[in-house]
């Protein structure tokens, strides 16, 4: 019985599933990535848009780390209606949905930049230290509630 349950417990295999986040901005684009256990999300990488293929970088980060999920921030006004933001958040997720098998999908990012900043300030970063990391921090909220919404 003993060695059955120890057995049981060593075959045990948990169920992978690892994320990507993406908070995208006009200037730079945050990107967030989830533990193996797809439980908690951390800062990855910010892309700035102006000298990177955004597409190209997420798709490679996606395959690199081993994605099984990209969830794409996707911007609300506060009443839930969608504005000019968010219709760049869908043509991006349009583009990705075209350039890859990995499921896109889009996620309510409303107030993500500012508990962002505010997470950034509560821990001593002043607001010239945070531009660089904000972005990243903005996925990671995005991304973590998304990984707290599948159970």
């Amino acid at each position: 019985m003993v060695i059955e349950a120890m057995q049981a417990v060593w075959d045990f295999q948990p169920q992978m599933k690892k994320a990507i986040g993406i908070d995208l901005g006009d200037a730079r684009v945050g990107v967030a990535i989830s533990d193996d256990l797809g439980m908690l999300a951390h800062p990855l990488e910010t892309i700035p848009t102006k000298s990177s293929d955004v597409l190209k970088r997420v798709l490679a980060l996606a395959t690199e780390r081993s994605a099984q999920t990209i969830v794409v921030g996707m911007p609300r006004n506060m009443n839930g209606t969608f504005g000019p933001a968010a219709e760049k958040s869908k043509a991006f997720i349009e583009e990705l949905r075209r350039e890859t098998t990995i499921p896109v999908v889009s996620w309510d990012e409303r107030m993500t930049t500012v508990s962002a900043q505010r997470a950034l300030q509560e821990a001593g970063r002043n607001t010239k230290k945070q531009r660089p990391i904000i972005d990243q921090v903005a996925a990671q909220i995005i991304l973590q509630s998304w990984l707290d919404s599948q159970g």
